[in-house]
């Protein structure tokens, strides 16, 4: 018997627009959340495992809220506080801060400091 589940199998609210809520400390583990929009406080939320595809948020309060295999493809991120975020173990093809690749950026630190 495969006990292994769907990572997404959890509630479908693709689509939506959250605006003006107050979702501090919500569970969003499992949720397909794809092409939503969030104009929110998600600060302390959780995303595990949590489809978030052409997801735009803009004007969101993201602190300490906590991200763990997550799609974010094709997301986009305006006027966000990113203060003290850490990022490990993802996939940066294509991405982009302020217009330039962040593979780019990684590629001409590592030159610049030695580091590969």
């Amino acid at each position: 018997m495969n006990d292994r589940r769907d990572p997404f199998d959890g509630p479908d609210l693709h689509g939506q627009t959250y605006s003006r809520a107050n979702m501090s400390q919500t569970n969003f583990d499992g949720v397909n959340l794809s092409e939503s929009r969030f104009f929110a406080v998600l600060s302390d939320a959780s995303f595990r495992d949590t489809n978030l595809s052409r997801a735009e948020f803009d004007d969101v309060n993201l602190s300490e809220a906590r991200f763990h295999d997550i799609n974010l493809q094709n997301a986009r991120f305006d006027n966000i506080n990113f203060s003290n975020v850490s990022i490990s173990n993802a996939n940066l093809q294509g991405m982009t801060i302020n217009g330039i690749l962040v593979t780019e950026l990684l590629d001409a630190f590592a030159a610049q400091t030695g580091k590969n």
